[in-house]
């Protein structure tokens, strides 16, 4: 009684396609879908805008971890 069996899904398919019409529900589709992407492309250029102020960082010689810079000082002492 609890669980809903393929028919049921079915039939609700059915009444989703009949109240939105099949060119509403692909247009949404292809809305989520471009917001998606968007949102990938956006994180993979936030990660390779860190990695490379690390690398600048690392070629102008500047200490990124404080707790590094504690054992390079007490290595040189």
């Amino acid at each position: 009684m609890g669980s809903l069996s393929i028919w049921h899904w079915l039939i609700v398919l059915v009444i989703v396609l009949l109240v939105f019409g099949t060119k509403k529900l692909r247009n949404i589709g292809q809305d989520l879908g471009g917001a998606v992407k968007g949102f990938k492309d956006g994180m993979k250029e936030a990660d390779s805008a860190a990695d490379a102020g690390k690398q600048q960082k690392i070629a102008e010689g500047q200490v990124i971890d404080a707790e590094a810079k504690e054992k390079v000082e007490k290595a040189g002492s």
